[in-house]
């Protein structure tokens, strides 16, 4: 299983449920997550996978879903980063 995680400075506040329903579309997905620190209005993404074609898979039905719905029209932002992780636990 891998993590992909997504660092947001800030945290986009449009409405991005679209990207979780995409995700959620593809076997191999476990979960995804949107997290905020109410603070200061960083965030991270978070998703699961069973392996690297699932995070593959769910990013090409993501990409699909993106260009259906005109998002790329105008831009919007991007994480500030984001980092590959193997998930060691889990339950």
């Amino acid at each position: 299983m891998i993590a992909r995680v997504a660092v947001w400075e800030p945290m986009p506040t449009d409405d991005r449920d679209w990207v979780l329903e995409a995700a959620a579309t593809v076997p191999g997905v476990h979960g995804s997550y949107h997290l905020v620190d109410p603070a200061t209005g960083n965030g991270l993404s978070v998703a699961f996978f069973e392996d690297e074609a699932a995070a593959v898979a769910a990013r090409a039905a993501i990409e699909k879903r993106a260009e259906e719905i005109g998002w790329h029209e105008p831009p919007h932002p991007a994480p500030a980063a984001q980092t590959i992780y193997q998930v060691l636990r889990h339950i």
